[in-house]
Formats: C-alpha cells, sequence, structure tokens
C-alpha cells in the first residue's frame, strides 16, 4: 500500500537567538513519533560555511558526528536523542552547501544560460534537500536556523513559504517560537517582542498556525488571548514554555497542554494517543536528584558547555540508566599545573575529551 503524503512541520525563531528551537523541534518530532508515526528531522542552518567542522566551539557550540561522517550543528544531537531516528548529512543543510550545489550546477551548464538566481534556483535547492530528508516518513519536522529578520535566513523562509503552495496548506504547518519575557521591574510579562516578530514573519509572507511562547513562567489567558488578537490566530494556537528543570521535561509539558493533539488536528493526521510514561520515569528520575557519580571533564572549551553537549547528555543518560543523575565538574585544562591534584578532589572518574591545537 503506497504511504500517505508526507506532513512538513517548519519551526521558525523569533526576537533573539537561543530560544530553544532546537529542544521545540525535538520534542515535537518526539510527541509525533510516540503517536505511532514515522518522522524525520531536519535542520536549515543560514550561514555560509559549509559545515560547522572548522567553526569555532564557542561561537557554535559542539560539532555533531553523524553515522556517516557528516559534521553537522548540535541540534541534531537533540534530533536523535529524543526520537529513535539516526540522522545523517541529509538532515542538516547549510547556506554554504546550498550556494556550492547551485554554483557547481551552474559551472556545469545545468541552468542553460539562465540567470541564476536567489529564487527559484537557490530556494528550489533548500527544497530539493527538505523533500530529500523527507522520504518515506509520515512527517517531516524542519528547523529553520536563526531570527526571523536575519538576513541570511530570507531564502530558507522563501522556500518554506513555497513549500505550502507546492504540497498544500493541509500538508503544512507552521510554528513560530517566540519570547515573552518578564519585566521584573514592573512585574509584567510584555507581549509586544511576539507581535513585532509575527509582524515580520508575515511580511515574509508567513501566518504562523502556532505561536509557542518562551517564557519564566506560565501564560495567564488574557496574555494568550491578546497575543492571539494581534498575530491574527486562535488562542487555541498559542502555547506556553515557561522554563523547566530539565529539557527532557518539554515533551511532557507541551504533550500536557495538548500541542500534539492540536498538530494531529490541523494536519488531519490520524494516530493513537502519544506513550509517554518512559518520558516520565525519566523526568522523575532527574528531578529526586540522586548523584550516582560525579565526573570531572578537563576540555579546553568549558567556557561555553555546549562546546561538549552530547558528552554532557551520555553521561547524563549513563547516570539516569542506573537509576539516578551524573554530576559534572568542568575543568579548565589550560589553567592546570602540576601538583593541583585539589581540582580533581571529590570526583569518582576523569574525562578528558579531544581538542583542537597543542593548548
Amino acid at each position: 500500500m503506497a504511504r500517505k503524503q508526507t506532513k512538513f512541520i517548519f519551526v521558525t525563531g523569533g526576537v533573539v537567538s537561543g530560544l530553544g528551537k532546537g529542544v521545540a523541534a525535538a520534542s515535537i518530532g518526539a510527541l509525533m513519533e510516540n503517536r505511532g508515526l514515522k518522522i524525520s528531522m531536519m535542520k536549515l542552518d543560514p550561514y555560509i560555511n559549509v559545515d560547522p567542522g572548522t567553526m569555532n566551539p564557542y561561537q557554535h557550540g559542539e560539532v555533531f558526528v553523524t553515522d556517516d561522517g557528516a559534521e553537522t550543528d548540535l541540534d541534531l544531537g537533540h534530533y536523535e536523542r529524543f526520537t529513535g531516528e539516526p540522522v545523517s548529512a541529509k538532515n542538516n543543510a547549510t547556506t554554504g552547501q546550498v550556494y556550492d550545489t547551485v554554483l557547481t550546477k551552474e559551472r556545469r551548464g545545468d541552468y542553460l544560460g539562465k540567470t541564476v538566481q536567489v529564487i527559484p534556483h537557490v530556494t528550489d535547492e533548500i527544497k530539493r534537500r527538505i523533500h530529500l530528508a523527507a522520504e518515506g516518513v509520515d512527517v517531516c519536522i524542519v528547523e529553520v536556523g536563526g531570527t526571523v529578520g536575519d538576513i541570511e535566513g530570507l531564502p530558507h523562509l522563501e522556500a518554506i513559504r513555497q513549500m505550502r503552495a507546492d504540497v498544500g496548506a493541509d500538508h503544512t504547518l507552521y510554528i513560530h517560537l517566540t519570547l515573552v519575557p518578564l519585566i521584573k521591574a514592573v512585574g509584567e510579562m510584555k507581549t509586544k517582542p511576539t507581535q513585532h516578530s509575527v509582524k515580520a514573519l508575515r511580511e515574509i509572507g508567513i501566518q504562523p498556525d502556532i505561536i509557542l511562547c518562551r517564557c519564566e513562567q506560565p501564560l495567564e489567558k488574557e496574555l494568550k488571548d491578546k497575543i492571539a488578537l494581534f498575530c491574527s490566530t486562535s488562542p487555541a494556537t498559542v502555547f506556553d514554555c515557561p522554563d523547566v528543570e530539565t529539557i527532557y521535561a518539554v515533551p511532557l509539558q507541551l504533550k500536557e497542554q495538548g500541542l500534539d493533539d492540536k498538530i494531529a488536528e490541523m494536519l488531519n493526521i490520524w494516530s493513537r494517543a502519544p506513550a509517554m510514561e518512559r518520558w516520565q520515569r525519566v523526568v522523575d528520575t532527574i528531578a529526586r536528584g540522586e548523584t550516582v557519580a560525579r565526573i570531572g571533564v578537563v576540555g579546553k572549551y568549558v567556557h561555553l558547555v555546549d562546546s561538549y553537549k552530547s558528552l554532557h547528555e551520555a553521561l547524563l543518560h549513563g547516570g539516569l540508566a542506573n537509576g539516578g543523575c551524573v554530576e559534572l565538574q568542568y575543568i579548565d585544562a589550560e589553567q592546570l599545573q602540576e601538583g593541583q591534584e585539589q581540582a580533581f578532589a571529590g570526583v569518582d572518574g576523569v574525562l578528558v575529551p579531544g581538542g583542537f591545537g597543542e593548548r
């Protein structure tokens, strides 16, 4: 029997970077997968580097290496950890890779002497890569890196805008992650940044179907109603993502609000309810906070913990498998001198990850 047409979920971000689009996208993937759907995850990165392999870890965090040897964004690590789907080179596309392919085709004569332009040639290449990542799955979740308004991200946003016309409105869903800051001086949460972020997205031609609001505390109904009014959507499609103790609580948080049900309704997906008991056990174990081991991590890039994100999560998972948490103590390798054994006091083990150069 032929597989039904793939559904596409596009996740964008606004206001500021670092809101957690990768975790949000991975959480949506986990919810869809736990409904019995076959999923695929993809990250579109706006930077012109071919890949992050030569980028400074302090600027970009770790490089996540896939099974086929591709050097990719660290968000792909979240995708693998939150879902049961391994990722590969096709699950990450950068502006550098897209332009490299387009220019190679131009030199080869594939465009038959036409003027090569961002639209349609660059956007067509982006869409080709999206379809490649979506082959043979029920739902493909595509995260667009960067922030709405960044000039580098415009071709990617234009490509996902065109996807709705290409595959149909009933097969595409736009989710926008934005910030609702708490102004502590007045004790109020402000929706104006979200309003402006959605306005910028709509100017590009994308009306978000669902708005996810990152905030320090849950949103009151009045704020959700206000966001819905000014962003031309329904209050039922405005969800909040308040701070949590662990990122592994995010899928449960979103499920509790019914996000997966709303996605299934809007995309007309018939599936079972998600089984999240294993997720709940993981979160409960983390909440208990029982330490099973303390590990010292000696590294060069310890001032940005994301430089060792996969290592950090692997040790955490090892602790969870043994009924507790692993406490990590990061030690700056450049500050170590002979006779500084006290730096390792109280640790049960030491891990020295790789690094570049002689330092």
